[in-house]
């Protein structure tokens, strides 16, 4: 795998790093394709069953790489729009899986860097934190899933907003939007980035230690809503509770929750 993105996995944990510091970790050729093989690895392994994506350097995902865009691959249409495509089967194989997925996002989240964000479950950010689209500020349209999962996240109306305007939401709006679970605050840049790792390792091991199978089918129910009716969702989710009872897992605590509710009583 490309140098683009450190992968790691250690005890049932997949660590996707973005690793281009000196751009602000914004998606080239390397990456994109770095990105699209790991996330398909660590969506396929029956070991892996919490993902946290984070990134080196100062900043989480300035998006695409605009310069390398008009200079080394001489700003062909085609070519980014299969580029994006690429980069687009990374995110599905996340938001497609019944894998929870959390995102470490220090510093800068800009263009595309918003869809690599969407496309984790629980986001943690900085205090120090922005996030913004800003495509327009370069005669470009939103991509990496921005347009499809941003609205969801936030509303139409915030999202227009965002995309319609040149602005960076601080930490604190993020939150308040509903852009990202949380924000913490370090006493310098450097400080704080450790501590968003950190606390999402934090978010990635509570799902480890609990029922990790029925975290990633409850990811995975919400994540597919859109693909179905009413009516379909009511059915899909009895399926997956009959399924998941089937499990030993679910099976060893059900019978540990009613011996307790019986102790309890008596």
């Amino acid at each position: 795998m490309s140098d683009a993105i450190l992968f790691a996995v250690e005890e049932g944990m997949a660590r996707l790093t973005l690793n281009r510091p000196t751009r602000l970790n914004a998606f080239n050729a390397d990456l994109a394709y770095a990105w699209r093989d790991a996330t398909a690895e660590a969506t396929s392994r029956e070991d892996v069953k919490a993902i946290l994506i984070d990134a080196s350097g100062p900043a989480f995902c300035a998006g695409g790489d605009v310069i390398d865009m008009a200079t080394t691959m001489g700003a062909s249409g085609a070519e980014i729009t299969a580029l994006a495509e690429v980069i687009n089967a990374g995110i599905r194989s996340l938001t497609e899986s019944a894998i929870p997925v959390v995102a470490a996002a220090h510093g800068t989240t800009a263009g595309g860097g918003l869809g690599i964000l969407l496309s984790s479950d629980y986001a943690v950010v900085g205090s120090r934190s922005q996030l913004g689209s800003l495509y327009a500020n370069i005669g470009l349209t939103p991509d990496l899933s921005v347009s499809a999962q941003l609205a969801r996240a936030v509303g139409q109306r915030r999202a227009l907003q965002l995309v319609l305007q040149d602005r960076l939401l601080s930490a604190t709006e993020a939150v308040e939007w509903g852009l990202v679970a949380e924000a913490v605050e370090g006493e310098s840049s450097a400080d704080e980035a450790a501590l968003v790792r950190a606390r999402a390792e934090e978010v990635a091991r509570f799902w480890l230690a609990g029922a990790a199978g029925a975290y990633g089918q409850a990811k995975r129910l919400v994540r597919s809503q859109p693909e179905r009716t009413f009516v379909e969702q009511l059915s899909e989710e009895a399926r997956s509770i009959g399924a998941a009872l089937e499990t030993e897992d679910a099976q060893a605590r059900v019978a540990a929750f009613a011996a307790a509710s019986a102790k309890k009583a008596g």
